[in-house]
């Protein structure tokens, strides 16, 4: 009588949807690319002035002096790259910070990193008299910067050092706190109430290339980071025990991976202010596309964070012709549905393979 087969190890899936699964990842990758190339030329081509695809394509390769070309390059084109790389750099520090947590709901702020650049911007306005994107990008990033080092200091205190739990609830101090220090700042420097209301709302419009210069270097450090820690981001999936049997050294991945998605999210929200959902929304997409597997999720969510960011914004120039809704604006009336049916849904399960 032939012996029964050997039961799937627990945790992981059987081995023919898995082979489905891995199959049909470079569709799905190819599949989300060809959907940021839409993205990108619908942002090109769409707003209060909507230009043809063939007037995008002769401004963008061709030049051109006339007005649509002018809008096109000098307007509308480091918007959509802005969007692009703010994007990119959310979903991939959204995938890294539900990985390390292994919480489904995790996102962005959660360390405290948004917060931290909002308090930079707000001493930028109302001590330095920094009145410009551009100055305020240093500002932004140094902040979030020290509010992501101070919640791992935090964390990391005592002997089972930053678990998920501990980040979960640094981040969740630290952040209260920042926030209190923002309104009391805010609320003695009335003056810098406006000008901080334009960087908070989250948007990509009004940046130029400047803007784009200065955190490009910083989004590149951060995705070579967070790719760096992809198979030990797989292994901390099957948990801390697990990950340390299969040889990884998790304290290495979780100061790896907490630094890049923190530089990631520190420039992002440095350049386009905080823009809620896409750090939170991403990764369960690109999951569900492509499967827990970081060397092909982390990928997946690059490009799906900038198609998500640019829809946002284009639908954001259309709804209340001839203003704009800012993008932020837009993400967030997105994403709360989403964000309820993922609590309804998923709430108790954690991240994982």
């Amino acid at each position: 009588m032939p012996a029964a087969p050997a039961p799937a190890a627990p945790g992981r899936p059987v081995a023919g949807p898995r082979r489905a699964r891995t199959a049909r990842r470079p569709v799905a990758v190819a599949a989300v690319a060809a959907a940021l190339a839409l993205a990108v030329l619908l942002s090109l081509a769409v707003g209060s002035r909507a230009i043809a695809p063939d007037a995008v394509y002769e401004a963008l390769v061709h030049g051109g002096d006339g007005p649509a070309a002018q809008v096109v390059r000098t307007m509308r084109a480091p918007r959509t790259l802005l969007a692009v790389l703010v994007g990119a750099a959310l979903g991939l520090a959204g995938c890294v910070m539900q990985g390390l947590t292994r919480n489904p709901i995790a996102e962005p702020g959660i360390l405290g990193v948004s917060q931290g650049a909002a308090l930079g911007v707000v001493l930028a306005i109302a001590f330095a008299g920094v009145h410009t994107l551009s100055g305020y990008v240093w500002f932004a990033f140094a902040g979030a910067g020290v509010a992501g080092a101070a919640v791992y200091a935090v964390a990391a205190r005592g002997r089972e050092g930053a678990t998920p739990v501990r980040l979960a609830l640094a981040g969740a101090a630290v952040n209260a706190l920042l926030y209190s220090v923002v309104a009391g700042v805010l609320t003695t420097r009335a003056a810098a109430l406006d000008e901080f209301r334009f960087w908070q709302v989250g948007s990509v419009a009004g940046r130029d290339a400047e803007v784009i210069g200065q955190v490009l270097p910083f989004l590149a450090t951060g995705a070579l980071l967070v790719t760096a820690v992809a198979r030990g981001l797989d292994a901390l999936a099957l948990g801390e025990d697990m990950a340390r049997g299969l040889g990884q050294n998790t304290a290495a991945v979780r100061i790896t991976g907490g630094l890049g998605a923190t530089v990631l999210t520190g420039a992002g929200v440095a350049a386009a202010g905080p823009i809620a959902f896409v750090g939170l929304a991403v990764p369960h997409l690109a999951r569900a596309l492509v499967g827990s597997d970081h060397r092909w999720l982390l990928p997946t969510a690059a490009l799906l964070g900038p198609v998500v960011l640019l829809v946002a914004d284009v639908t954001g120039r259309i709804v209340v012709p001839p203003g704009e809704v800012p993008a932020g604006v837009m993400t967030a009336l997105i994403g709360v549905p989403f964000l309820v049916a993922l609590v309804r849904g998923r709430a108790g399960k954690a991240v994982g393979p």
